[in-house]
């Protein structure tokens, strides 16, 4: 009986063992087979570091892939405090050479962690500095590479480009919008040491930085340039508050140029002020936008049928009264009876309130919300503003007759020329854009293609060409003379808007702006300049904003290579105008019978012979009174 028990215990000891071995089998089989890469992992991070690499940030090119910003390479101060041994003499020597706190140095080589970055003394370290730090030769300072971000064109394009932090982390403009897109991820060189930190002989890991996504802007760098130019020469000969211009294609929605001033250097964004930097005026500043916003009045009215242009007429004595409150023309006196083609060429106040009241409140203001004044356009940018409109259920006579041309409502310039992009496009209105293409870094094909986004349809095609020969007329015959170019078609309408503060108009001071596109039969480029509060300058949109309009149009015809045209408007002349005048066609003609038709111009003969075979210029189109006119004959 006794033994009996004993060999109980002893099957049931062993019985006990077995499950302890099985359970202590069956676990290091899960550890080494389920858990083997999660531990190794665990490990290898024990006696492993890493020195960072950044990566470089994708370029931004312009539509022809010209570089807008890229990268440079610079090196950054990495510290292993548990590889320093001579803490205090590391830390005075690299302080003088950084010119840096000295206490702050010795606080960085005696931290208690793996790996320490001196920042941001230690960042983007010059070649000099870099070299002299190198020289030291001590364990534990490390130099690894670090991505820079360079602007080679400066201040150009500024607020659209934006600029990025000491980190290369995008913190306005295009740099944040598309800031997932242009950071890549940083590789290392992986090294291994033991428990106090020293290094071990083993084979270094190097991982390789991912670039980030290189993107192609709609952004037309030669335009971009001449908009620059202009706005430079506004600044100089008016010192304004701000001047901007803005420049679309109005058949997509492609942004070819933006620039405002004040702007910046983004390369040293850090010596201006945060107003000055983060402020993109053509998106963000809302303002009265006076006679330009007339042009969506007159595309309401032709889509609505309320008038007649070139049959309707208005009478305009100067003034026209609205439930008590008198407005007035910018003419003393009025324009007296005119067609409602000559309020538009005229700019008439008076003529404009009684479109609005044609139209009424509810039908104009659904017009406006169509062409998307009150709301953000959309565009692929930070800090676009809504502006401000007042509610149909709340207009009165008077609100009625202020927004149809253009006062009382707060609009920004993108919607302004993304809503006149659509009355002079057919109608359309699209979302406008500034990134077309997204590039592959290595090889920079294109992986993403951004296509035109229309939002909805407006006005038709009918009504929109009466708006065009309309705005044509205005240039030709009108208000916006000086944007008139020989032998091409120019469109536009000018505006002077009355600034307001704390609730009032403020005396001598005015946005004078102009709307221009180009060719008014099929336009390419709508471009709207405006500058505020021009010192010393006539205070209308037409004398001085028209003029800038018509440099960058003329700089958009070279850039673009547009032919000339015998079929625009001829321009009605004051005195005070350079006059031009058709070339006839003398091709054919005797010399002397040739002579004859070209009166008033100077003519270069050559060749032999008695007939015209060939004339420079061509005929019909314009050149100036006196200008040459060569004639060949045979």
């Amino acid at each position: 009986m006794f033994f009996s028990k004993i060999h109980t215990r002893i099957r049931f000891f062993f019985l006990l063992i077995l499950c302890l071995l099985i359970v202590i089998i069956v676990r290091v089989f899960y550890i080494q087979v389920f858990q083997y890469d999660k531990l190794s992992t665990l490990a290898e991070s024990l006696w492993s570091r890493q020195l960072p690499i950044g990566a470089d940030r994708g370029e931004i090119y312009d539509r022809n892939g010209k570089v807008l910003a890229t990268n440079l390479t610079t090196t950054s101060l990495v510290l292993i405090p548990s590889q320093i041994t001579k803490k205090e003499e590391v830390a005075r020597k690299i302080s003088e050479i950084l010119n840096s706190d000295y206490d702050a140095m010795l606080e960085h080589v005696s931290k208690k962690t793996s790996i320490e970055r001196v920042h941001p003394e230690g960042r983007q370290l010059s070649y000099e500095v870099a070299s002299q730090i190198n020289d030291l030769g001590y364990d534990g300072v490390y130099l690894v590479k670090e991505s820079k971000r360079y602007y080679p064109y400066g201040n150009v394009l500024s607020h659209v480009l934006g600029y990025v932090g000491i980190d290369n982390q995008g913190l306005s403009g295009l740099e944040l919008t598309y800031d997932k897109y242009l950071t890549g991820e940083d590789g290392s060189i992986k090294y291994f040491s033991d428990g106090k930190g020293n290094r071990l002989e083993l084979a270094e890991v190097y991982e390789e930085p991912q670039d980030g996504i290189n993107i192609k802007l709609t952004i037309d760098l030669d335009l971009q340039l001449a908009v620059e130019r202009e706005l430079d020469n506004v600044m100089t000969k008016y010192t304004p508050e701000h001047a901007l211009i803005l420049a679309m294609q109005p058949q997509t929605g492609e942004i070819l140029a933006m620039a405002s001033r004040p702007n910046f250097d983004p390369n040293h964004y850090q010596e201006y002020d945060t107003e000055t930097i983060n402020r993109n005026l053509p998106i963000w500043m809302t303002y009265e936008p006076g006679s330009t916003f007339k042009i969506s009045t007159l595309a309401a009215s032709l889509e609505e049928k309320t008038i007649n242009l070139f049959e309707d007429t208005f009478f305009d004595s100067g003034s026209i009264s609205v439930d008590g409150a008198t407005i007035h023309c910018w003419k003393s006196g009025g324009h007296g009876a005119q067609t409602y083609l000559n309020v538009v060429e005229n700019s008439c106040n008076p003529g404009f309130v009684s479109l609005g009241q044609k139209l009424g409140a509810q039908t104009l203001m659904k017009y406006i919300n169509d062409f998307g004044f009150g709301s953000k356009t959309g565009i692929d940018l930070n800090g676009e503003s809504n502006g401000i409109l007042f509610q149909p259920n709340k207009m009165g006579p008077v609100e009625l007759a202020t927004t149809s041309f253009g006062q009382g409502i707060s609009v920004t310039p993108i919607q302004q020329v993304t809503a006149v992009s659509a009355v002079v496009n057919g109608g359309s209105l699209y979302t406008p854009y500034l990134v077309k293409e997204m590039l592959e870094p290595e090889t920079n094909s294109v992986i993403l293609t951004q296509e035109p986004v229309l939002k909805r349809k407006v006005i038709s095609e009918e009504s929109s060409k009466l708006a065009r020969y309309a705005l044509e007329s205005v240039v030709a015959n009108g208000s916006g003379r000086n944007a008139y170019i020989e032998n091409y078609r120019v469109g536009g309408k000018t505006g002077t808007a009355q600034k307001v503060e704390n609730g009032h108009y403020m005396v001598g001071n005015y946005i004078l702006s102009f709307m221009g596109f180009m060719p008014a039969d099929d336009p390419q480029i709508v471009v709207y300049v405006a500058i505020d509060h021009p010192i010393g300058a006539i205070q209308y949109g037409g004398q001085t904003a028209a003029p800038v309009a018509k440099e960058i149009l003329q700089a958009a015809i070279s850039i673009f290579d547009w032919q000339e045209t015998t079929e625009g408007m001829e321009k009605e002349y004051n005195w005070m105008d350079t006059k031009y005048k058709r070339i006839p066609n003398v091709l054919g003609l005797t010399s002397d019978e040739a002579k004859k038709q070209l009166k008033g111009f100077t003519i270069e003969y050559s060749g032999e012979g008695q007939n015209v075979i060939y004339q420079s210029p061509a005929a019909n189109q314009f050149v100036k009174e006196g200008g040459s006119v060569k004639l060949m004959l045979g």
